[in-house]
C-alpha cells in the first residue's frame, strides 16, 4: 500500500484526495487529509467515489491530488501490460506517467477467500483446493477481483475450481450474502474487521 501523487507546476489549493469505495481506503483518505493539514496545506477529501479505474484515471487528469492504492493493483491491475517485476520498477512507470509513489504505508493488505465456518466444516473445507470438491458452491465476488490478473481467473485455473455459479456483488453486500445463506464463498481483504466479526474461515 502506497500514496500516489500526482505531480502539478503549482501547488493547488486546496489538495483534493480522493478514496475508493469502501472503508479501509476512506479511512486512509482521511489519514492523507490530516497529514496535509497538519503540514499546512489545505486539504479536502472526496470520499467514495469508486472502483480503481475511476481514481486513476481521475489522478492521470490532475482532478486528484493523491490517493492510497495498493500496490498489487496497480502492478496487476492498472500496469499490468509493463509485467512489473518489484517496487522500483513500479516507482519509475509512475514516474513517467507524472505520478510519484510513497514510501509503503507499513501494512499488507491482500485477497483470500472466505466461508461461514459452520458450511465449511460440514463439507470438509479447511483450504482453496478442498473447494474444487464442491462445484455447487455460490461464489460472490467483487468485480474487480472477477477481472484482475491476479483475480478470480488466475484462481480458477491454478486450483482447478469447477464452480459457474460465481457473479459480481458489491464487497459490502457479500457479508451479508453469506449470512442470509444466498452465497458460499466469498473474497476477502486480509485487512477486513468483518472477518473477525462474522466468524469467518479464511481459506
Amino acid at each position: 500500500m502506497v500514496c500516489c501523487l500526482w505531480v502539478s507546476p503549482v501547488i493547488a489549493q486546496p489538495v483534493t484526495i480522493g478514496s475508493k469505495n469502501f472503508t479501509e481506503n476512506v479511512i486512509l483518505g482521511e489519514v492523507l487529509r490530516h497529514l496535509a493539514q497538519h503540514a499546512g496545506q489545505e486539504a479536502i477529501h472526496r470520499q467514495q467515489l469508486g472502483g480503481t479505474q475511476i481514481l486513476w484515471e481521475a489522478l492521470l487528469r490532475g482532478d486528484l491530488d493523491a490517493y492510497a492504492e495498493y500496490t498489487g493493483t496497480l502492478t496487476q491491475e492498472v500496469l499490468a501490460d509493463l509485467k512489473l517485476e518489484n517496487n522500483e520498477a513500479l516507482e519509475e512507470a509512475l514516474k513517467e506517467r507524472g505520478i510519484l509513489m510513497s514510501r509503503p504505508l507499513g501494512f499488507n493488505n491482500t485477497y483470500a477467500l472466505g466461508m461461514k465456518p459452520g458450511l465449511a466444516d460440514s463439507l470438509g473445507i479447511i483450504k482453496i483446493s478442498d473447494l474444487r470438491d464442491h462445484p455447487d458452491l455460490i461464489f460472490a465476488f467483487g468485480n474487480e477481483f472477477l477481472d484482475r490478473g491476479d483475480g478470480w481467473p488466475t484462481l480458477r485455473n491454478r486450483y482447478g475450481l469447477p464452480q459457474t455459479n460465481v457473479s459480481g456483488l458489491d464487497h459490502d453486500l457479500s457479508y451479508r450474502g453469506l449470512e442470509s445463506g444466498d452465497t458460499h464463498v466469498i473474497d476477502l481483504y486480509s485487512t477486513d474487521a468483518e472477518i473477525a466479526y462474522y466468524k469467518l474461515r479464511v481459506l
